[in-house]
């Protein structure tokens, strides 16, 4: 009897054992890192985007993955450490959305764990991929034209403003590289177009009050404001001087009509977002960034807020809200 029960206690204590020894077998989930020169904040719409693509390869956050996100709240300089913070965390993989700076500062933090960005210009051009086709190293992702459609934002600044000859435009001196595209494309297409061309500078929010301050006495007749991150990040003020001067202005991205901009034309982020993560799982699956092309972002949207028009004292042509993907009441 004695023996009988030893045995029934050596099973039974087996038994319980059993659930821990099984999920110590189970492999862990992978964990991703994220890096974003922003806050949070905003974000809602293009992190959906970034789940989907990584749900569409069979990932979800929280059930057979987690993630790393690291924002540096608009402080660029951080972005070196943030990048590093991933590194020593071990992740698999780094997301990089936000521009070139977060792309250079992941690079510059690994030459390994694969590293799949978004940016606006050319990533050859950049330096950070060695072809398109293919990328070479440890890095690829997603190029959505933000400095190629410079010709067309002005087509439409025009077309919105007939009578507008005299172009403002703001680039920001800190990112030379993308200055320099930006402002290569916007000479190419305003001598074709007739238009006068003015230059201005600004890297810091005091800069950007002090431009417009400026336009009290050299007032032009509308506004193109370049493809940067930092005046992605500062959307909300960018918005707010140009109604408080009553000037047109045309942006590059959709968040700035959203913020109360009048007119914007560029990529569909969300969906350059979603092409990030699908690369993501991509790569989770077993793929490298050397094989895996960069992609040229297939998706544009015009954007039009009718309300900040009707602020202004501008009639939006008909042709131009017929063609507009959405109308902000």
């Amino acid at each position: 009897m004695m023996i009988r029960r030893r045995k029934f206690m050596t099973l039974l204590a087996g038994a319980a054992m059993w659930p821990v020894a099984a999920r110590a077998q189970q492999p862990q989930s992978p964990v991703i890192g994220f890096l974003n020169p922003f806050s949070p904040d905003g974000q809602t719409d293009r992190l959906r985007g970034f789940r989907q693509g990584l749900a569409d390869a069979g990932y979800v956050e929280g059930v057979n993955l987690a993630s790393e996100y690291r924002w540096a709240e608009g402080h660029l300089g951080r972005l070196p450490t943030l990048a590093a913070e991933l590194v020593h965390r071990r992740v698999v993989l780094i997301a990089v959305t936000g521009g070139p700076t977060p792309a250079f500062a992941a690079k510059g933090a690994t030459a390994t764990i694969p590293i799949i960005f978004t940016v606006g210009d050319d990533p050859v051009r950049l330096g950070l991929v060695a072809s398109l086709a293919r990328p070479g190293g440890n890095v690829t992702g997603i190029n959505f034209f933000a400095n190629e459609l410079a010709a067309k934002r002005l087509e439409l600044l025009r077309e919105l403003v007939p009578s507008a000859t005299r172009i403002a435009v703001l680039v920001n001196p800190a990112e030379a590289t993308n200055t320099e595209s930006t402002l290569k494309d916007v000479d190419s297409a305003a001598n074709a177009m007739g238009l006068q061309i003015k230059k201005l500078n600004a890297s810091t929010s005091r800069e950007i009050n002090e431009t417009f301050a400026n336009f009290a006495r050299e007032r032009p007749d509308a506004i193109f404001i370049g493809p940067d991150a930092f005046f992605t990040a500062r959307r909300v003020q960018l918005a707010i001087l140009a109604a408080f001067h009553r000037l047109p202005v045309i942006y590059p991205l959709r968040p700035f009509t959203e913020a109360g901009g009048l007119m914007s034309y560029g990529s569909d982020i969300v969906d350059a977002y979603r092409q990030v993560g699908s690369y993501a799982g991509r790569i989770l699956k077993g793929a490298t960034p050397a094989d895996l092309p960069v992609v040229r972002a297939s998706k544009f949207e015009l954007v039009i807020n009718a309300e900040t028009a009707r602020t202004l004292g501008l009639a939006v042509p008909p042709s131009l809200l017929a063609r507009a993907d959405e109308v902000i009441e």
